[in-house]
């Protein structure tokens, strides 16, 4: 095994600090900014975020007072793993999915705090809204009109495999400290992918250890360090990571609270780019290699050109989906995606 030693998470270059002075300016700065920032002490003025300064248990407790009595899904790895929520050598997944309330599942993180081959226990992107009350209302981020999914990441130490997300996204870590190391969009192939539809959360991940990076295995890797940075948080720090980059996540406390805000620049019924990739793996990816070529350049045409010669031959009201998208013509498309589909 060859480790990776051109950069660790030590080394790397901070991700760039911003100071903003109102929401007003979080607002301009989350809107002409295409890489990512960090805002310190954004959210101290918090009440978790105060909590948790007391105490893990005071955050705990402070939690507890907010949460619905309803069940929780709560992922929960083996022991001896260091945090990592990944595959088994099976390429299963090394963690089990269960259901159970809140203050049994707090019990359980303080039966094993400070213990170094713990499981972790993990709670992900829980909704604020649905499992807890007045949490948002007195924990949150102005952010103006966007249309948010606000969402809080409650666990142990853990280790998240980098991937990304197809909305912008602003994390604040509310207790514990968190590291983010990111990667620009076009490092995907460094990052060495592993499969598309059997993720640990839903998006592809990368198969590297950051801790044990194998340089034999994986030697694109270092060119994807060599353009990295990373985004130490401690209580009330920010970081806003755009869409589409790579982000490599660990909390490194024995308790960890994040709150996260999703949006798309895009509207909702425009739906997941992902499933058009989704889609042309199985009809297009295999074919001969002069048909995929035609087919590349039918998506440059359509898709990624997309410009008046297009459409300009074409008499209006008779272009069909070739019209400005809407709505209405998205869910045409969809319910035409939807009969063919299902043949």
């Amino acid at each position: 095994m060859t480790e990776a030693h051109a950069a660790t998470p030590t080394t790397l270059p901070p991700v760039p600090e911003i100071a903003v002075a109102d929401t007003e300016a979080l607002d301009a700065a989350l809107r002409t900014s295409d890489r990512p920032f960090v805002v310190r002490g954004l959210a101290s003025d918090w009440p978790l975020v105060q909590a948790g300064l007391a105490s893990a248990e005071t955050a705990r407790r402070y939690l507890l007072d907010c949460h619905r009595d309803r069940l929780f899904t709560v992922s929960v790895g083996v022991p001896g793993s260091g945090g990592r929520l990944f595959y088994d050598d099976a390429m299963a997944m090394n963690f089990r999915m269960m259901e159970a309330r809140l203050p049994e599942i707090f019990a359980r993180v303080a039966e094993f705090a400070g213990q170094p081959d713990a499981p972790s226990i993990y709670l992900a992107s829980i909704d604020m809204h649905q499992y807890f009350d007045g949490l948002h209302e007195a924990n949150h981020i102005d952010l103006g009109d966007r249309d948010l999914l606000s969402s809080i990441w409650i666990g142990t130490r853990t280790r998240i495999a980098a991937h990304n997300d197809v909305p912008n996204n602003l994390a604040v870590c509310a207790v514990g400290r968190r590291r983010f190391t990111l990667f620009p969009r076009e490092q995907f192939a460094n990052l060495y992918l592993g499969p598309v539809d059997n993720t640990p959360a839903g998006r592809a991940v990368s198969m590297v250890d950051f801790h044990q990076p194998d340089l034999d295995r994986h030697p694109r890797f270092a060119e994807a360090m060599a353009v990295a940075q990373i985004a130490e948080l401690g209580p009330g720090d920010a970081v806003y990571i755009p869409a589409l980059w790579w982000h490599h996540v660990e909390g490194i406390e024995d308790f960890n609270v994040l709150v996260n805000y999703w949006w798309r620049d895009a509207p909702r019924w425009m739906g997941q780019p992902q499933e058009a990739l989704n889609h042309a793996m199985m009809t297009i990816r295999d074919l001969p290699a002069d048909q995929k070529a035609h087919w590349r350049a039918m998506f440059d045409h359509y898709v990624f050109a997309n410009d008046d010669s297009v459409t300009a031959h074409i008499p209006e009201g008779g272009r069909g989906i070739l019209d400005p998208m809407t709505p209405e013509l998205a869910s045409r498309i969809r319910s035409f995606l939807l009969r063919t589909l299902s043949r």
